[in-house]
């Protein structure tokens, strides 16, 4: 393949897109970059692209803001006529967001090859939408690349050893940013000096079953403030979700700043003492730092990171973000293990779609 179609629209893809793009422009293949506009705030996406020095996507649907069936249907017929214009060899998509199941789908009924990455995830939590993002995008993909040893027995499990796909153990592309990113981040973000921070957790919220649901949120932030109690809480938060609490009347006593870019958020990483998130991508680059994540979710896509003690699955429960919270003050596990491979997924991926 010399030619394909790649659409992002959210914080996490721009990422995992900026690491592979650069491997793809090595192998000599023609990437066509779409931004469906599903985040689309300056600090969620323009600045992504700044920073990182992506490509300027050829098109932007400018997506956002509708309930699941609109935005997904709207990216579909978006993505389709883009698709009967450029005529790609492939489509890429990447993890398991509302982009990645209207690009796949629209791909697949042209019969447009259909490329995942990220591919094998499951959090085995059906009412996540996330979950079914997944499942449908792997079902209906010619090429899955998957992060994790987990990941590819997923897929056994699941039957795909009888059907005619491609199945690939890359490694994480997210390494592959954290790593190549890290250095830039060192020069260019002053985010820990200008805040002057010393210790301190790392906390992100933004789930919609977490920050929508009034009763789970207010638990959660009680148990942010009693932690802020006795290490200072940083939690970069969206508009939307400081307009809840607001609307509310639940009190923040956390350091509140405004969404950080990629940047800022490495380096946040880096200094923090621990992490406390509902973010999928959070919790690896947590490992990826040798920080303690703390998840507040039932389940988690990422189950290696429990299974080793790197991760901590609390819920809502503030009792429980507690009790992690002392636990993981504690705990020193070894984060040189080798989760998500060697920081070269990407040229996997290039290699790989270079040949097919």
């Amino acid at each position: 393949m010399k030619r394909i179609l790649t659409i992002v629209g959210a914080r996490p893809q721009f990422v995992k897109a900026a690491a592979v793009s650069r491997s793809l422009k090595q192998h000599g293949i023609e990437e066509i970059l779409v931004h469906t506009g599903q985040h689309y705030d300056a600090n969620m996406s323009e600045v992504f692209f700044e920073e990182m020095e992506i490509p300027k996507p050829a098109y932007n649907l400018d997506i956002h803001g509708l309930n699941h069936g609109a935005m997904t249907g709207r990216m579909l017929e978006g993505i389709e006529n883009i698709l009967l214009k450029e005529q790609p060899e492939a489509l890429m998509v990447f993890g398991d967001t509302n982009s990645t199941l209207a690009g796949a789908l629209a791909a697949s009924k042209l019969h447009i090859h259909v490329i995942h990455v990220e591919a094998g995830l499951r959090s085995f939590n059906r009412q996540m939408p996330e979950e079914i993002n997944r499942i449908l995008t792997d079902r209906i993909s010619d090429i899955l690349f998957c992060p994790t040893d987990t990941a590819v027995q997923n897929l056994d499990n699941e039957g795909f050893r009888n059907f005619a796909v491609q199945v690939v153990q890359s490694g994480d592309v997210m390494l592959d940013a954290a790593l190549f990113y890290a250095k830039k981040a060192a020069l260019k973000s002053t985010i820990i000096e200008n805040l002057g921070l010393k210790e301190f957790v790392l906390a992100t919220i933004h789930r919609q079953e977490n920050t929508d649901d009034v009763q789970k949120l207010r638990q959660l932030i009680e148990g942010l403030n009693e932690i802020n109690r006795k290490t200072p809480v940083v939690l970069p938060l969206h508009p939307r979700t400081r307009a809840i609490l607001q609307q509310n009347g639940i009190e923040l006593q956390c350091r509140v700043i405004d969404p950080v870019g990629y940047f800022d958020m490495i380096r946040l990483l880096q200094h923090c003492q621990m992490v406390v998130t509902d973010s999928g991508g959070v919790q690896k680059e947590a490992f990826f730092f040798g920080k303690h994540c703390i998840t507040l979710r039932e389940q988690t896509e990422w189950t290696e990171l429990v299974t080793c003690g790197f991760n901590t699955l609390v819920g809502t429960d503030k009792a429980l973000l507690m009790a992690a919270f002392e636990k993981a003050k504690m705990n020193q596990p070894d984060f040189s293990i080798n989760l998500y491979g060697n920081g070269h997924a990407s040229d996997i991926i290039a290699d790989t779609i270079s040949k097919a």
